[in-house]
């Protein structure tokens, strides 16, 4: 496949969407560039909802998106793609408190924060779910995201799996209507919005809670632990469906059942189109998907997430060999 890239000359190939992966496609394309100087990926992080749209309007080489295309988005794009899994990754709920150990959040928790119904740190609930820690009778400030995103996507997706209330008000998607809250854009700025503001709650890709050094916390999975987010979490909670993998690979994988399955995980996806009308462009994708899978994959726990497993790209590469 990188003989493919070689032979296709100077490429200068545009893509955007997720923020969730940022950090690793980023990573991903200064070495590819690096190792191929004839191929250049441009990557603009404008979320998953900008991504889906623009890679389905043409307007980028392709997209990228943590949030499972719709079947009403899949026949309403121009351009047709192919959703490729690339890595694994946990969301994480932030919070801007003076606690000296990470706090624990039940599921039914974070959803009434969301929904209005708790507004104080020091509710009965939260104290529960933290026996002995000394919660301030402060507000708490719910912060979401207010461009459409995948990890909002996520947040949701799990959401609405651990809370009916949730599920019927609310419901999953990569932009919905907060009940509570403020607005903030980008995981930056949900990040530095928490980082800023006590009392503030959000919630971010494991990766940015880490490069920001903002304290995260632990989430009570369908075993009934509380686990904080690694990649070692999402890996358990993906391993049991990647042998049921679909053949369009959109699947969900949050609130998975088993003890070390961390409970707000996910697959972020490339949408990769299934024809390019510019067959040198299509020729130096493929040949980054193939150097992604084959060295790319080793670089993912470094930034906090968790790699593809073995099955899984097995079935990809059968895949990039469709794309023309």
């Amino acid at each position: 496949m990188a003989t493919l890239a070689g032979i296709a000359g100077a490429q200068n190939i545009n893509a955007a969407g997720a923020t969730f992966p940022e950090p690793i496609y980023q990573k991903w394309f200064s070495e590819y560039a690096q190792a191929h100087p004839n191929v250049k990926i441009n990557y603009q992080p404008i979320g998953s909802g900008g991504g889906i749209r623009q890679v389905s309007d043409g307007t980028v080489d392709f997209g990228a998106s943590d949030a499972i295309m719709t079947d009403e988005q899949i026949a309403q794009a121009k351009v047709k793609v192919t959703a490729l899994p690339t890595v694994l990754g946990a969301v994480v709920p932030i919070y801007n408190l003076p606690v000296t150990k990470p706090l624990n959040f039940s599921g039914d928790v974070i959803a009434d924060i969301y929904l209005g119904k708790i507004t104080r740190w020091n509710d009965p609930r939260i104290k529960n779910d933290n026996p002995g820690v000394n919660l301030p009778d402060k507000a708490i400030l719910p912060v979401y995201r207010s461009d459409g995103s995948g990890t909002t996507f996520i947040f949701t997706d799990y959401l609405s799996k651990v809370s009916p209330e949730w599920a019927n008000r609310v419901g999953k998607n990569s932009s919905v209507k907060w009940p509570s809250g403020i607005g903030a854009v980008k995981s930056e700025g949900v990040s530095g919005m928490v980082r800023q503001t006590p009392g503030a709650f959000g919630y971010v890709e494991l990766t940015y809670a880490l490069v920001n050094k903002i304290e995260y916390g632990a989430v009570k999975n369908a075993a009934g632990k509380f686990l904080l987010g690694t990649a070692d979490g999402a890996t358990a909670a993906a391993a049991a469906l990647a042998k049921t993998m679909p053949a369009d690979y959109r699947v969900s994988i949050t609130n998975a059942p088993g003890p070390n399955s961390y409970p707000i995980s996910s697959f972020t996806w490339l949408l990769i189109p299934k024809q390019f009308a510019d067959a040198s462009k299509g020729a130096a994708v493929k040949g980054f998907l193939g150097w992604m899978l084959d060295h790319g994959e080793s670089e993912a726990a470094a930034l906090g997430y968790a790699p593809l497993p073995a099955p899984v790209i097995a079935m990809e590469k059968k895949t990039i060999a469709t794309v023309k």
